[in-house]
Protein backbone atom coordinates (compact mmCIF):
# COMPACT_ATOMS: atom_id res chain seq x y z
CA UNK A 1 0.00 0.00 0.00
CA UNK A 2 1.49 3.68 -1.12
CA UNK A 3 2.80 5.68 2.10
CA UNK A 4 0.13 8.31 1.81
CA UNK A 5 2.81 10.94 4.17
CA UNK A 6 5.97 10.30 2.28
CA UNK A 7 7.11 13.52 4.23
CA UNK A 8 6.93 12.08 7.33
CA UNK A 9 4.69 15.45 9.04
CA UNK A 10 3.70 15.48 12.43
CA UNK A 11 0.12 16.88 11.14
CA UNK A 12 -1.00 16.64 7.44
CA UNK A 13 -0.03 20.49 6.50
CA UNK A 14 1.80 22.51 4.09
CA UNK A 15 2.25 26.30 5.70
CA UNK A 16 1.22 27.42 2.13
CA UNK A 17 3.06 29.87 -0.45
CA UNK A 18 2.25 33.50 -0.28
CA UNK A 19 3.24 35.82 -2.16
CA UNK A 20 5.32 38.88 -0.32
CA UNK A 21 4.61 36.65 2.83
CA UNK A 22 6.69 33.50 3.19
CA UNK A 23 10.35 33.89 3.50
CA UNK A 24 13.10 31.62 4.89
CA UNK A 25 12.26 32.74 8.57
CA UNK A 26 8.44 31.68 8.60
CA UNK A 27 9.91 28.59 5.96
CA UNK A 28 12.55 27.17 8.48
CA UNK A 29 10.06 27.70 11.82
CA UNK A 30 7.30 25.71 9.70
CA UNK A 31 9.59 22.57 9.64
CA UNK A 32 11.21 22.68 12.82
CA UNK A 33 7.49 22.80 13.75
CA UNK A 34 6.51 19.34 12.07
CA UNK A 35 5.39 20.92 8.82
CA UNK A 36 5.91 21.50 5.86
CA UNK A 37 7.42 25.01 4.94
CA UNK A 38 7.06 26.98 1.28
CA UNK A 39 8.07 29.96 -0.36
CA UNK A 40 7.33 31.16 -3.46
CA UNK A 41 10.86 31.73 -5.73
CA UNK A 42 9.59 35.07 -6.62
CA UNK A 43 9.57 36.50 -2.96
CA UNK A 44 12.74 36.46 -3.24
CA UNK A 45 13.68 39.80 -5.94
CA UNK A 46 16.97 38.30 -7.88
CA UNK A 47 18.10 35.03 -8.49
CA UNK A 48 20.98 36.20 -5.98
CA UNK A 49 18.68 36.81 -3.26
CA UNK A 50 16.74 33.58 -4.09
CA UNK A 51 20.58 31.45 -3.78
CA UNK A 52 20.57 32.89 -0.22
CA UNK A 53 17.23 32.24 0.85
CA UNK A 54 17.99 28.18 -0.51
CA UNK A 55 21.08 27.81 1.67
CA UNK A 56 19.92 29.84 4.40
CA UNK A 57 17.10 27.29 4.63
CA UNK A 58 19.16 23.93 4.03
CA UNK A 59 21.59 25.05 5.90
CA UNK A 60 19.11 25.71 9.13
CA UNK A 61 17.49 22.55 8.78
CA UNK A 62 18.41 18.98 10.18
CA UNK A 63 17.08 15.29 8.95
CA UNK A 64 14.63 15.51 11.96
CA UNK A 65 12.90 18.58 10.48
CA UNK A 66 10.30 18.61 7.92
CA UNK A 67 11.00 19.34 4.44
CA UNK A 68 10.90 22.72 3.04
CA UNK A 69 8.97 22.96 -0.50
CA UNK A 70 9.71 25.60 -3.21
CA UNK A 71 6.69 26.89 -5.01
CA UNK A 72 7.65 27.92 -9.06
CA UNK A 73 5.94 30.06 -11.71
CA UNK A 74 5.63 28.11 -14.79
CA UNK A 75 3.56 31.07 -16.74
CA UNK A 76 4.91 31.18 -20.30
CA UNK A 77 5.27 35.36 -19.41
CA UNK A 78 7.68 34.07 -16.60
CA UNK A 79 11.12 34.75 -17.35
CA UNK A 80 13.14 33.68 -14.66
CA UNK A 81 12.46 29.90 -14.77
CA UNK A 82 15.31 28.58 -16.38
CA UNK A 83 17.64 30.29 -13.67
CA UNK A 84 15.45 29.10 -10.63
CA UNK A 85 15.64 25.39 -12.21
CA UNK A 86 19.07 25.53 -11.84
CA UNK A 87 18.70 26.69 -8.33
CA UNK A 88 16.33 23.99 -7.59
CA UNK A 89 18.94 21.55 -9.11
CA UNK A 90 21.69 22.56 -6.58
CA UNK A 91 19.74 22.64 -3.55
CA UNK A 92 16.95 20.01 -4.06
CA UNK A 93 14.04 20.57 -2.10
CA UNK A 94 11.99 17.47 -1.67
CA UNK A 95 8.78 18.94 -2.89
CA UNK A 96 8.36 21.95 -5.56
CA UNK A 97 5.30 22.50 -6.70
CA UNK A 98 4.37 24.48 -9.70
CA UNK A 99 1.60 27.46 -10.15
CA UNK A 100 -0.25 29.63 -12.80
CA UNK A 101 1.31 27.08 -15.96
CA UNK A 102 2.07 23.25 -16.68
CA UNK A 103 4.02 21.20 -14.12
CA UNK A 104 5.94 20.00 -17.49
CA UNK A 105 9.36 22.66 -17.17
CA UNK A 106 10.07 20.99 -14.30
CA UNK A 107 9.70 17.46 -14.04
CA UNK A 108 13.12 16.54 -15.73
CA UNK A 109 15.08 18.64 -13.11
CA UNK A 110 13.21 17.61 -10.05
CA UNK A 111 12.59 14.09 -10.82
CA UNK A 112 16.34 13.46 -11.48
CA UNK A 113 17.06 14.25 -8.11
CA UNK A 114 14.58 12.05 -6.62
CA UNK A 115 11.94 14.81 -5.74
CA UNK A 116 8.25 14.97 -5.86
CA UNK A 117 5.86 17.68 -8.20
CA UNK A 118 2.95 18.99 -7.02
CA UNK A 119 0.52 21.55 -9.69
CA UNK A 120 -1.02 24.16 -7.91
CA UNK A 121 -4.65 23.59 -9.89
CA UNK A 122 -7.80 25.42 -9.45
CA UNK A 123 -10.57 23.51 -11.66
CA UNK A 124 -10.46 19.80 -12.54
CA UNK A 125 -9.62 20.52 -16.13
CA UNK A 126 -6.39 21.52 -15.16
CA UNK A 127 -6.20 19.24 -12.54
CA UNK A 128 -6.42 16.44 -15.26
CA UNK A 129 -3.84 18.19 -17.70
CA UNK A 130 -1.28 18.27 -14.44
CA UNK A 131 -1.95 14.35 -13.57
CA UNK A 132 -1.54 13.72 -17.38
CA UNK A 133 1.94 15.08 -17.38
CA UNK A 134 2.57 12.96 -14.48
CA UNK A 135 2.60 14.82 -11.42
CA UNK A 136 2.96 13.22 -8.20
CA UNK A 137 0.58 15.53 -6.29
CA UNK A 138 -1.84 18.00 -7.02
CA UNK A 139 -2.44 21.23 -4.63
CA UNK A 140 -6.03 21.40 -5.29
CA UNK A 141 -7.12 25.09 -4.76
CA UNK A 142 -10.36 25.70 -3.54
CA UNK A 143 -12.86 27.97 -2.64
CA UNK A 144 -12.17 30.13 0.24
CA UNK A 145 -8.24 30.16 -0.69
CA UNK A 146 -6.83 33.27 -0.14
CA UNK A 147 -4.60 35.33 -3.08
CA UNK A 148 -5.43 33.26 -6.60
CA UNK A 149 -8.29 30.87 -5.76
CA UNK A 150 -10.82 28.24 -6.95
CA UNK A 151 -14.81 27.96 -6.82
CA UNK A 152 -15.14 24.49 -6.02
CA UNK A 153 -15.93 23.17 -2.44
CA UNK A 154 -13.11 21.48 -1.14
CA UNK A 155 -15.13 18.05 -0.76
CA UNK A 156 -16.23 18.51 -3.99
CA UNK A 157 -12.89 19.18 -5.50
CA UNK A 158 -10.92 16.24 -3.35
CA UNK A 159 -14.05 13.77 -4.58
CA UNK A 160 -13.95 14.65 -8.50
CA UNK A 161 -10.21 14.76 -8.90
CA UNK A 162 -10.14 11.02 -6.98
CA UNK A 163 -11.99 9.63 -9.97
CA UNK A 164 -8.66 9.82 -11.75
CA UNK A 165 -5.92 10.53 -9.51
CA UNK A 166 -4.60 8.04 -7.23
CA UNK A 167 -1.10 10.61 -6.50
CA UNK A 168 -1.10 12.99 -3.64
CA UNK A 169 -3.67 15.48 -3.09
CA UNK A 170 -2.97 18.56 -0.47
CA UNK A 171 -6.63 20.87 -0.11
CA UNK A 172 -6.77 23.96 0.50
CA UNK A 173 -9.48 26.85 0.84
CA UNK A 174 -10.93 28.37 4.13
CA UNK A 175 -9.18 25.11 6.37
CA UNK A 176 -8.04 27.25 9.45
CA UNK A 177 -7.95 24.91 12.55
CA UNK A 178 -6.89 21.43 12.97
CA UNK A 179 -11.06 20.19 12.71
CA UNK A 180 -10.89 21.22 9.10
CA UNK A 181 -7.54 19.40 8.28
CA UNK A 182 -9.29 16.50 9.78
CA UNK A 183 -12.13 16.59 8.02
CA UNK A 184 -10.48 17.02 4.77
CA UNK A 185 -8.27 14.18 5.15
CA UNK A 186 -11.46 12.04 5.83
CA UNK A 187 -12.82 13.83 2.41
CA UNK A 188 -9.30 11.83 0.75
CA UNK A 189 -6.82 14.52 1.06
CA UNK A 190 -3.56 13.21 1.99
CA UNK A 191 -2.21 17.14 3.01
CA UNK A 192 -3.59 20.31 3.79
CA UNK A 193 -2.79 23.80 2.36
CA UNK A 194 -2.59 26.62 4.79
CA UNK A 195 -2.19 30.13 4.21
CA UNK A 196 -4.30 32.48 5.96
CA UNK A 197 -3.66 30.94 9.59
CA UNK A 198 0.06 31.36 8.97
CA UNK A 199 -0.19 35.51 7.32
CA UNK A 200 0.24 36.97 10.57
CA UNK A 201 2.70 34.44 12.48
CA UNK A 202 5.53 35.97 14.18
CA UNK A 203 7.83 34.61 11.12
CA UNK A 204 5.65 36.29 8.15
CA UNK A 205 7.11 38.85 6.01
CA UNK A 206 3.41 40.36 6.00
CA UNK A 207 3.90 44.14 7.11
CA UNK A 208 2.48 44.81 10.67
CA UNK A 209 -0.69 46.61 8.99
CA UNK A 210 -1.17 43.87 6.73
CA UNK A 211 -1.15 41.43 9.77
CA UNK A 212 -3.17 43.19 12.14
CA UNK A 213 -5.90 43.86 8.99
CA UNK A 214 -6.47 39.92 8.97
CA UNK A 215 -6.27 39.31 13.16
CA UNK A 216 -9.31 41.69 12.77
CA UNK A 217 -11.16 40.94 9.77
CA UNK A 218 -14.24 38.13 9.28
CA UNK A 219 -15.30 36.14 5.66
CA UNK A 220 -17.40 38.92 5.36
CA UNK A 221 -14.95 41.70 5.04
CA UNK A 222 -13.35 39.57 1.52
CA UNK A 223 -13.92 40.08 -2.41
CA UNK A 224 -13.38 38.12 -5.07
CA UNK A 225 -12.37 39.73 -8.53
CA UNK A 226 -9.69 39.32 -10.70
CA UNK A 227 -9.64 43.29 -11.37
CA UNK A 228 -6.04 43.26 -9.53
CA UNK A 229 -3.91 40.59 -11.34
CA UNK A 230 -6.01 39.10 -14.07
CA UNK A 231 -6.49 35.58 -11.84
CA UNK A 232 -9.63 35.43 -9.51
CA UNK A 233 -8.40 36.16 -6.11
CA UNK A 234 -9.29 36.90 -2.66
CA UNK A 235 -9.02 40.56 -1.24
CA UNK A 236 -9.20 42.00 2.08
CA UNK A 237 -11.77 45.25 1.16
CA UNK A 238 -10.37 47.42 3.87
CA UNK A 239 -7.01 46.99 1.86
CA UNK A 240 -8.40 47.87 -1.44
CA UNK A 241 -9.82 50.96 0.33
CA UNK A 242 -6.83 52.15 1.47
CA UNK A 243 -5.45 52.52 -1.77
CA UNK A 244 -8.36 54.32 -3.04
CA UNK A 245 -10.57 51.31 -4.77
CA UNK A 246 -14.13 50.86 -4.86
CA UNK A 247 -14.58 46.98 -3.31
CA UNK A 248 -18.17 47.14 -4.98
CA UNK A 249 -16.49 48.49 -8.53
CA UNK A 250 -13.34 47.48 -9.04
CA UNK A 251 -13.84 47.77 -12.83
CA UNK A 252 -12.45 44.74 -15.38
CA UNK A 253 -11.04 41.96 -15.45
CA UNK A 254 -6.70 43.06 -15.40
CA UNK A 255 -4.12 41.98 -18.03
CA UNK A 256 -2.81 38.43 -16.93
CA UNK A 257 1.41 39.28 -16.22
CA UNK A 258 3.54 36.97 -14.19
CA UNK A 259 6.74 38.43 -15.54
CA UNK A 260 7.43 40.84 -12.60
CA UNK A 261 7.09 44.56 -11.72
CA UNK A 262 3.13 45.22 -12.25
CA UNK A 263 2.00 42.48 -10.25
CA UNK A 264 4.31 42.97 -7.35
CA UNK A 265 3.17 46.37 -7.23
CA UNK A 266 -0.26 45.34 -7.35
CA UNK A 267 0.00 42.66 -4.68
CA UNK A 268 2.12 45.22 -2.20
CA UNK A 269 -0.79 47.38 -2.67
CA UNK A 270 -3.43 45.57 -1.79
CA UNK A 271 -3.65 42.14 0.56
CA UNK A 272 -5.09 38.84 0.06
CA UNK A 273 -6.61 36.60 2.73
CA UNK A 274 -8.92 33.29 2.95
CA UNK A 275 -12.30 32.51 4.23
CA UNK A 276 -10.48 31.04 7.42
CA UNK A 277 -9.42 34.38 8.24
CA UNK A 278 -11.78 34.68 10.86
CA UNK A 279 -10.48 32.22 13.08
CA UNK A 280 -7.32 34.24 14.00
CA UNK A 281 -7.45 35.80 17.07
CA UNK A 282 -3.87 36.74 17.93
CA UNK A 283 -0.31 36.97 16.26
CA UNK A 284 1.72 34.36 18.00
CA UNK A 285 4.85 31.92 17.09
CA UNK A 286 4.70 29.13 14.02
CA UNK A 287 5.26 26.88 16.71
CA UNK A 288 2.68 27.73 18.95
CA UNK A 289 0.25 27.77 15.81
CA UNK A 290 1.01 24.16 14.70
CA UNK A 291 0.47 23.07 18.34
CA UNK A 292 -2.88 24.44 18.77
CA UNK A 293 -3.87 23.09 15.34
CA UNK A 294 -2.36 19.63 16.20
CA UNK A 295 -4.32 19.70 19.09
CA UNK A 296 -7.47 20.47 17.11
CA UNK A 297 -6.53 17.87 14.57
CA UNK A 298 -6.54 15.22 17.35
CA UNK A 299 -9.37 15.97 19.05
CA UNK A 300 -11.27 15.94 15.68
CA UNK A 301 -10.12 12.73 14.66
CA UNK A 302 -10.93 11.38 18.49
CA UNK A 303 -14.38 12.43 18.39
CA UNK A 304 -14.51 11.14 14.76
CA UNK A 305 -13.56 7.28 15.94
CA UNK A 306 -15.98 7.69 18.80
CA UNK A 307 -18.85 8.58 16.67
CA UNK A 308 -17.69 5.83 13.88
CA UNK A 309 -16.62 2.96 16.60
CA UNK A 310 -19.22 0.58 16.70
CA UNK A 311 -20.27 -0.63 20.36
Amino acid sequence: MQNRNPLNLKIPVFCAPMFLVSGPELVIAACKAGIAGSFPATNARTPEQLEQWMETISSALTPDDAPWVMNLITHSTYTRLEEELKLVAKYKPKVVITALGSPKPVMETVKSYGGMVFADVVDIKLAKKAADAGVDGLACISAGAGGHTGQLSPFAFISAVREFFDGYIAVGGGIADGASVAGAIAAGADYVYMGTRFLPAQESMAQQEYKDMTIAATSEDLIISDAITGTKASWLKASLARVGLDPDNLGESAARDYSGGGSVKRWKDVWAAGQGVGSIRSIESVSTIVDTIEHEYHAATERFNQITSHK
